[in-house]
């Protein structure tokens, strides 16, 4: 790429634009770290180091190594792959949190309802939990997103035999996600003042989710809808 080489074409409004944006990709970085970054001198690294990135792209812009186009190009650039981590790193704890709720979920439902709901939804619940655990732990700790778990993988394996390809195991794989999740949430319990003399009457029961604090059903429906997102991102392939 040919350097500029008339300084006098960088005019003040240019520069101040790449400046701001400089700016705004700085204070942009501070959020995202502050939002990743427990440890304070990991985070004061981190933020130093883009700081000094914005810094010298600004200086290129202004020894025109770069033309303002360029400068602005590359910090947008930076701030939209900053973007892109941060969105993939909450997915996979909101992920790796909902395999651990999933997992708790299922072995209560196997508690609860002395085994009679253990096969049918209890242990697949478990399994599904088990494998979202896996799955976004490992992407977590290796920075990836292309685990696939040993349940996933037996629901392509069976998409296969069937004559499907690996997309509709995938999706055969999300849909029982959310299935098991809403008849979770939709289950019949026994509400907290419930007593019995001979046996349980109808009226001493109520869905799941009414008693779930606001936070966790929340969490609950963010979840539901991130796997939904998924299966929408599949159905596309």
């Amino acid at each position: 790429m040919a350097k500029p080489s008339d300084k006098s074409k960088l005019s003040m409004n240019d520069f101040w634009e790449v400046s701001h944006a400089a700016a705004q990709f700085t204070g942009f970085a501070c959020t995202i770290s502050a939002r990743h970054l427990q440890d304070d001198q990991t985070r004061m690294q981190f933020n130093r180091e883009l700081s000094y990135y914005a810094r010298r792209v600004v200086q290129d812009v202004e020894e025109r190594r770069l033309s303002p186009q360029e400068g602005l190009r590359e910090l947008k650039a930076e701030q939209q792959s900053l973007l892109s981590e941060s969105r993939r790193i909450v997915a996979q704890t909101l992920g790796l949190i909902g395999g651990t709720v999933q997992v708790a979920t299922g072995a209560g439902i196997c508690y609860g309802s002395a085994g009679a709901l253990c096969a049918p939804l209890g242990a697949p619940l478990m399994m599904h939990g088990g494998n979202n655990v896996y799955e976004n732990a490992r992407n977590l700790y290796e920075s990836r997103s292309d685990i696939e778990g040993p349940v996933r993988k037996a629901y392509q394996h069976v998409a296969k035999q069937l004559g499907y390809s690996e997309t509709e195991g995938n999706m055969a794989y999300l849909t029982g996600d959310l299935a098991m999740s809403g008849a979770g949430l939709f289950r019949q319990v026994l509400r907290h003042d419930a007593w019995r003399l001979f046996r349980f009457m109808k009226t001493d029961r109520e869905r799941a989710y009414r008693q779930m604090s606001t936070k966790a059903l929340a969490l609950e429906i963010g979840i539901d809808g991130q796997t939904a997102d998924q299966l929408h991102q599949e159905y596309k392939k």
